[in-house]
């Protein structure tokens, strides 16, 4: 990510007026993408959802669900001319702090098998397999199994 965008970016709490714009991104990125409702759902449940916005284009979004000492990320995702420049990493290190901060003691989620970029991020971050969902996606060909991944929040920095 370029010192230009980087110094354009701020993370920011996402409403019901910024779902045209998740929702964009949600379909433009999965074939079985979310809902509106299941985004309407999540704000109203107090789930933390934030974006990644560069000037006024939001570039990605997570949500975030707390539960005592547990949080678990529902969504995280990245507009497709953005992936690959370091968006992801800056969204989940804020979802971490913000898991961190809400006193969640480890951050739980759910990832294709198949998803090998989002694999490659989270182990980055250090989350480590702790099971398998199987039959929990659909996929073209019937379902696809979610890997059950879990880091152990702490300082996090970047």
């Amino acid at each position: 990510m370029s010192a230009v965008l980087a110094s354009r970016l701020r993370m920011v709490p996402l409403s019901h007026r910024d779902l045209d714009e998740i929702l964009a991104i949600e379909n433009g990125v999965y074939p079985f993408p979310w809902t509106r409702g299941n985004f309407v759902d999540s704000l109203a449940s107090g789930y933390l959802v934030w974006g990644c916005r560069v000037a006024d284009e939001l570039v990605g979004y997570f949500v975030l669900m707390m539960a005592l000492d547990e949080a678990h990320l529902l969504n995280l995702s990245i507009a497709e001319k953005r992936q690959g420049t370091g968006f992801g990493a800056r969204l989940l290190c804020h979802a971490m702090r913000a898991a961190h901060q809400a006193g969640a003691t480890s951050l739980l989620l759910e990832v294709r098998p198949s998803n090998t970029s989002a694999l490659a991020l989270y182990r980055h971050f250090g989350f480590q397999q702790i099971g398998v969902r199987c039959g929990y996606y659909p996929a073209e060909k019937g379902l696809e199994d979610a890997l059950v991944m879990r880091h152990v929040l702490g300082r996090v920095s970047v």
